[in-house]
């Protein structure tokens, strides 16, 4: 999930500020990047997922994490809501002038794996990392291609 998640929340104004600085690259801890947060909400007003957009990568972030992190809700997952928060947050990288994103996910996790395919994730490479005790798998999205072979 998102790491953006852990922030306090309980005043609302105040994470919006946080989070606009953070994308402004104001206030993020050393070592960090610019980052923006989306949130997809439904019609109803519920918060199905969230992404966080990496406006850079650093050598950290290449080797783990990627350039998008993304989550739904677990009452919420296997619905497609997770390929529409993909999608519409590579949109966005595409925006800030991004050529190309990193995605990243454990091997076990297939559905997230399937996702990243769908959005048009080319696998990279795998690595064991010790300190997740997992392989990572690393997918390249080029966004001058439009996914699944479409025309543009």
């Amino acid at each position: 999930m998102p790491f953006t998640l852990s922030y306090p929340c309980d005043d609302f104004g105040a994470l919006i500020e946080r989070l606009e600085n953070n994308s402004r690259g104001i206030g993020i801890p050393e070592g960090f990047v610019p980052h923006s947060t989306f949130w997809l909400v439904t019609d109803e007003q519920e918060v199905v997922g969230v992404s966080n957009l990496r406006h850079a990568l650093t050598p950290g972030l290449q080797r783990e994490g990627g350039s998008i992190g993304y989550g739904v809700r677990p009452s919420r997952r296997g619905r497609g809501y997770a390929s529409l928060l993909l999608k519409l947050t590579l949109e966005k990288a595409g925006a800030i002038g991004l050529r190309r994103v990193l995605l990243t996910c454990g091997k076990e996790n297939v559905a997230s794996a399937r996702v990243i395919l769908k959005n048009g994730g080319v696998l990279d490479s795998e690595e064991f990392i010790e300190e997740r005790n997992e392989i990572v798998q690393r997918f390249w999205v080029d966004l001058a291609k439009p996914a699944n072979g479409g025309c543009q």
